[in-house]
C-alpha cells in the first residue's frame, strides 16, 4: 500500500512547520506569520510575528528565526541555511536574509502591499547587491493566505461586534 503522503515534498514539510509557528502568533493576537530556518535537513530555529507584544517593529517572524539561528550557530552569517516563511518577506526581512547569506528563501503567500520578493520589488534580483539568495515563492500559497484572511476576518468581526456593543449602550 502506497503512503498517502509520499507526494509531499520536503519543502512542504518545512512550510507546514512555518504554518505551525504562524498559529503561535495568532494565539498571541499577532498577525499569523511563521518562519523556520533549516540547515542540513534539520530545523535549527523557528520564529513567529511578535512586534505587538514585544513593542519591537523588527520582531517579524523571519527576524526572530534568523536571530535564533545565528545564536545557535554562533555566527551572524548563515551559509547553507534555508528560511521558510508563510508570507512574502518585506524589505527589512529581505535585507536581513541577504546579510545573513542564506542559501535559499521559500515563501508561501504573496504580499501585494509590502512584498519585497516580487510583489512590490524584488531585492533578490538586484544585480548591484553582493549576495544573491535563491528565491522560491508561492509554496502552499493558498493555505498560507487563507490563514491570514481568516485572522483578519475574525478581527474585523470582533471590531464590528465591539462597535455594536458600544452603540447599544448609548
Amino acid at each position: 500500500m502506497a503512503d498517502a503522503r509520499q507526494d509531499v515534498t520536503q519543502d512542504e514539510i518545512w512550510m507546514r512547520q512555518a504554518l505551525d509557528q504562524a498559529h503561535n502568533a495568532w494565539a498571541l493576537g499577532e498577525v499569523p506569520v511563521g518562519a523556520v530556518v533549516v540547515k542540513d535537513g534539520q530545523v535549527i530555529a523557528t520564529g513567529f510575528n511578535q512586534p505587538i507584544g514585544t513593542h519591537d517593529p523588527t520582531a517579524h517572524a523571519e527576524i526572530m528565526a534568523l536571530r535564533a539561528a545565528a545564536t545557535i550557530l554562533g555566527n551572524y552569517r548563515l551559509p547553507g541555511c534555508e528560511l521558510y516563511v508563510t508570507l512574502e518577506p518585506c524589505v527589512m526581512c529581505s535585507g536581513a536574509m541577504m546579510h545573513a547569506r542564506l542559501a535559499r528563501v521559500v515563501f508561501g503567500a504573496s504580499d501585494p502591499k509590502t512584498g519585497a520578493c516580487g510583489s512590490i520589488v524584488n531585492l533578490f534580483e538586484q544585480n548591484q547587491l553582493n549576495h544573491h539568495t535563491q528565491l522560491t515563492g508561492g509554496l502552499m500559497a493558498q493555505e498560507c493566505g487563507a490563514l491570514l484572511k481568516d485572522f483578519f476576518a475574525e478581527r474585523r468581526k470582533a471590531a464590528q461586534a465591539a462597535k455594536l456593543d458600544d452603540s447599544s449602550s448609548i
